[in-house]
């Protein structure tokens, strides 16, 4: 797999059939193992090790329909009364992310409004902060951790 700009973790790693599947905990199961997986489960345990988001909270690959399309967000996290406060879109390494992953990004929070949002391709971070009174959005240097956002 590819190396990312994030820090390593001991993933647990196994081939059935073929296929190399890494072992999910936060769905408690292994998954094909794939670029966006990859990133995915990077990503996830950055923010349960490094920014001390609970495991609990994470709900991946959710549905989402905008304008009669249906759409799937990669990870959600919400608060302990199901208030949804970051959003999380991976990409593969090897996806650029552009303009129109960004607007991927805000047509589904459109539907979900959700304060924080993070779009990674693995390589490049990028962590937005909506300011839904102004209707702005705010580039951030970098992540909040939980505590601050839970607050």
């Amino acid at each position: 797999m590819f190396a990312l700009n994030l820090p390593t973790f001991p993933f647990k790693i196994v081939e059935e059939e073929g296929k190399h599947k890494i072992f999910d905990p936060i769905r408690r199961k292994y998954l094909v193992l794939t670029p966006e997986e990859w990133v995915r489960q990077h990503f996830i345990q950055f923010l349960i090790l490094e920014k001390g988001f609970p495991k609990g909270l994470f709900h991946l690959e959710g549905g989402v329909k905008v304008h009669q399309k249906k759409g799937r967000y990669d990870a959600i996290f919400k608060n302990r009364d199901g208030k949804a406060l970051l959003l999380i879109e991976c990409k593969a390494p090897t996806v650029k992310i552009t303009r129109e992953t960004f607007h991927q990004l805000a047509r589904y929070n459109s539907q979900l409004n959700v304060p924080y949002l993070i779009v990674t391709n693995g390589l490049e971070h990028h962590f937005l902060r909506v300011d839904f009174s102004e209707n702005k959005i705010k580039l951030l240097n970098e992540l909040p951790h939980y505590q601050y956002i839970a607050s």
